[in-house]
Parts: C-alpha cells; sequence; structure tokens
C-alpha cells in the first residue's frame, strides 16, 4: 500500500471513530447534569488506568492497557452502548460487536487493523493481566459516577448490592483488588440508605 493509501485508510478509520462521541451512555456525568458519550468514557478511562496502574493485581503494560481502553468501545459506533445492568440479549450484542469490529477496524491498513483487532479480542476475552486490568478500569468508572451523582444508573435500574457484586465487584477485584476495597464502604453505605 502507498503512502496516499495509507493515509486515506487511516484518515477513514479517525473519521468513523469520531462517531463514537455521539454513542450516549446511561452513565452520567460526576455532576450528573447529563449522560457521558463512549468517546468521553474511553478517554476517562485510559485516564484511570494511568493513575490507578500501581493498583493492578499484577504488573501490567500501561500503553497496552491505554490502547485497549481506547478502542474497546469503537464498536458501540454500530452496536450502540449496553449498559451492564441493561436488560439486552448478550449473545446477540456480542455477534453485533463482532461484526462492528470487523468493518470499523477493517477500515485500517491491514497491519494496524489486524493489531487494534487482536488488541480488542484480548480485551473482550479479558484473560491477560493487561486486559483483566482494563476490564476492571472499565467497570470501576460507571460506579464512580454512580456513587458521586446519587445512584445513577443503580436507582434507574433497580440494581441490587449482589447484581452489582457479579456484574461489577468480581471484575474489579480480579485485576484491582485493592481499588474495589476502597470503593466497597461507599458502595455499601450508599445501598444502606434508606
Amino acid at each position: 500500500m502507498n503512502t496516499a493509501d495509507r493515509l486515506s485508510a487511516q484518515m477513514a478509520f479517525l473519521n468513523e471513530a469520531d462517531r463514537l462521541k455521539s454513542v450516549l451512555r446511561a452513565t452520567t456525568l460526576l455532576d450528573a447534569s447529563r449522560c457521558e458519550n463512549s468517546g468521553e468514557h474511553s478517554w476517562h478511562i485510559a485516564l484511570y488506568a494511568m493513575i490507578l496502574a500501581e493498583h493492578a493485581n499484577r504488573p501490567v503494560q500501561i500503553d497496552r492497557v491505554i490502547k485497549m481502553l481506547l478502542i474497546h468501545d469503537l464498536v458501540e459506533i454500530d452496536a450502540g452502548d449496553h449498559p451492564i445492568h441493561g436488560d439486552h440479549d448478550t449473545s446477540a450484542q456480542e455477534q453485533i460487536e463482532q461484526a462492528a469490529a470487523d468493518r470499523i477496524f477493517g477500515l485500517l491498513p491491514d497491519n494496524q487493523a489486524r493489531e487494534f483487532r487482536a488488541l480488542w479480542d484480548e480485551f473482550e476475552a479479558a484473560e491477560t493481566d493487561d486486559a483483566i486490568f482494563a476490564k476492571s478500569v472499565d467497570r470501576v468508572q460507571p460506579v464512580i459516577a454512580n456513587l458521586e451523582s446519587g445512584g445513577g444508573t443503580w436507582t434507574e435500574y433497580n440494581v441490587t448490592p449482589e447484581q452489582l457484586e457479579a456484574r461489577v465487584g468480581s471484575k474489579v477485584r480480579k485485576g484491582a483488588p485493592a481499588l474495589w476495597a476502597h470503593l466497597k464502604a461507599r458502595i455499601d453505605a450508599w445501598f444502606a440508605l434508606p
């Protein structure tokens, strides 16, 4: 691929990635003034990873973690955001996201398409230390948003402490147990409110 074609493919991908800014999430900003978009979420959790890497359960390559977090939600351009506490068909959603990954990463030159797709697949599988920590950070950011915004989606989706533990706590604890332990007292206090 010549330079002009390579640049054209890269620009097509970057232009497509801009659409992530239009995908609204259920999670609000900390001040609860509005819902965040998926582009904001991806940036914010990359920052979380940079700041909180020292609390990873195992050593991680922070550059790889940040790459995963910056691209992990690009599939939402086609698939939309489906909140973890929402009611949706997980299997059908996974198929839609796989097709979205094929299309979106396929816009890139072959070597970058393979690299980004491999990182996305690694994040989704959550088996490597880098991906486990990346998943932990992805899960914890909405928890903090809910704590800071008076319950946020927990109230909207009638989330129970048991659901939060199963869907979020177990994932965060796997990659960043100190982080979950730090948040647990605040979470318990929120759920104890009348």
